[in-house]
């Protein structure tokens, strides 16, 4: 799928979170209840209610929360409407205005973003002059949402069910064809219209919803990965409502399926090779000799199990496809990239528990095999509703063999992904297109040399087509920059924000 495996910065975040056992800081103290009156601006008949309504905040945890309601349909407002959920940081000191904040996916929850990650997610100097603000975007989480599954164990059949032939042969297309559409049949029933308007252009014009209603003249929005797309979707439709937009790990709203797959390919298996080489300087790798010596055997492992799948404990089965989950989880970044030698070694003495929990942590299921949200389910209803996509058996085939020989580690596993939405109930509008948003004012775009999840050159072909993009490059690995142990970048971001400084050039962090 297009940005298949694209998980923004909070799978990221959620890893270092749970690897490395980060928490809330201890001096957060609990709000009280507070109103955000809208902006008042005229907008048509039909959308007066939505945007003049007034948040009601009240107290959740240690932040506050609060329901804003949407049309289900933009193009008919009148007719039906949704809900979308927000959690709020006040400004702790002086407030400037408000920043939503978008962690990627799609599908991952801002709510959750902020409410259990509020430092990772947004530096202290932020916090202290702006209202800090997650959303679920439509379709997430506690918003209203999209729904596939009756019981958990339907989702783990979905998720982590093996087709007993060989990958790409015409039994094991028509048996993935068969479980994708009864897929998609599932989310149409359980779903109803909303499946059908869970698109990223719907979603940007939710985000102008919500920049009126918390009483901002102009949105302050910072997006991580798919959050970019999400940003610079809303500054092509708003150019003028634009007031300072951080857009980290960019997306290239133009790439094709094909051109993502190669290049998220190539990342994850430079990712793999950085592993394998800090790995092997140290003396408890379960590999042994060169990189590319390394690298062969990852690949081996991987067809290994894709032959003869491993049992879990719990009776699940690790195949190839949750094998390559398990590895670029961590891959995410360099400071998780230890505990994948645990993961190998136990792999290679047949035991699949360790890669199971690590695909678990991917599609977010808990140890006692619940799921804590829907991000599957949304990642999936998004992006068949943004992209076009072809599943022509001798494209795909011809596609696969060019995925293998770019990457061929990774590759032969990110192919085929086209079957996923190809007959998905909606069809998207069209093929992606660019993104200027002229007339906007300045707009940063941050992107990180040796990201594997959203390359390099994405950040750098959005910059040169927004109007007003300026570009800030980070030279290191994992993915998205800004509150990565960075100060080049952390100043950069901070300062647009804060005082609107611009740099005049590419810092070249």
């Amino acid at each position: 799928m297009r940005r298949a495996r694209r998980w923004l910065a909070a799978v990221a975040a959620a890893t270092v979170l749970v690897m490395s056992g980060c928490s809330l800081p201890s001096f957060l103290t609990g709000p009280g209840s507070a109103r955000s009156e809208p902006t008042g601006e005229k907008v048509s008949a039909e959308l007066e209610p939505y945007y003049e309504q007034v948040l009601e905040w009240e107290p959740c945890g240690q932040m506050q929360c609060a329901t804003a309601t949407a049309p289900l349909d933009w193009s008919a407002p009148e007719t039906d409407s949704i809900e979308l959920a927000l959690v709020r940081q006040p400004a702790r000191g002086e407030k400037q205005g408000s920043l939503l904040v978008n962690p990627g996916g799609p599908g991952a929850s801002g709510y959750e973003f902020i409410s259990e990650s509020l430092g990772y997610a947004v530096g202290p100097r932020l916090q202290e002059h702006f209202d800090v603000v997650g959303f679920d975007p439509r379709g997430v989480g506690r918003s209203t949402p999209v729904t596939c599954f009756d019981d958990d164990a339907e989702k783990d059949a979905f998720l982590y069910g093996v087709i007993p032939a060989e990958r790409g042969s015409d039994e094991w297309i028509a048996a993935a064809r068969d479980a994708n559409e009864d897929f998609g049949a599932a989310c149409a029933h359980r779903t109803g219209e909303l499946l059908a308007n869970v698109d990223t252009e719907s979603a940007a014009r939710d985000l102008d919803l919500l920049r009126a209603i918390v009483g901002d003249e102009k949105l302050n929005y910072l997006g991580y990965s798919y959050g970019t797309l999400l940003g610079a979707t809303y500054a092509d439709l708003y150019p003028d409502k634009v007031g300072r937009l951080v857009l980290d790990g960019a997306v290239d709203p133009t790439t094709t399926l094909d051109e993502v797959n190669i290049a998220q390919s190539i990342g994850f298996e430079h990712a793999l090779k950085g592993y394998l080489a800090d790995c092997l300087a140290s003396d408890e790798c379960p590999f042994a000799g060169t990189v590319d010596e390394a690298a062969d055997e990852v690949g081996r492992l991987l067809a290994s199990v894709d032959a003869s799948p491993l049992q879990g404990s719990d009776g699940r089965q690790l195949g190839a496809d949750a094998l390559v989950l398990a590895i670029i989880y961590p891959l995410y970044s360099p400071e998780t990239w230890p505990y994948l030698s645990d993961m190998f070694e136990s792999v290679m003495f047949g035991q699949a528990d360790t890669a199971l929990a690590f695909a678990d942590g991917y599609n977010g299921r808990e140890t006692d095999g619940t799921y804590r949200d829907n991000s599957v389910e949304a990642f999936r209803a998004i992006n068949c509703l943004d992209n076009t996509y072809d599943d022509d058996v001798s494209s795909m085939r011809q596609r696969a063999a060019e995925l293998a020989e770019a990457a061929p580690i990774i590759g032969p596993y990110f192919s085929f992904g086209d079957i996923g939405c190809a007959n998905w109930p909606y069809a998207a509008d069209g093929p992606p297109a660019p993104t200027t948003a002229e007339g906007a004012a300045p707009i940063l775009v941050v992107g990180t040399t040796g990201d594997p999840a959203t390359p390099y050159d994405d950040a750098v072909a959005l910059a040169d087509q927004l109007d007003s993009g300026v570009l800030v490059t980070y030279d290191g690995e994992g993915h998205t920059a800004y509150r990565k142990s960075n100060a080049c970048v952390d100043q950069a971001v901070e300062a647009y924000f804060l005082d609107g400084t611009v740099p005049s050039s590419d810092p070249g962090c």
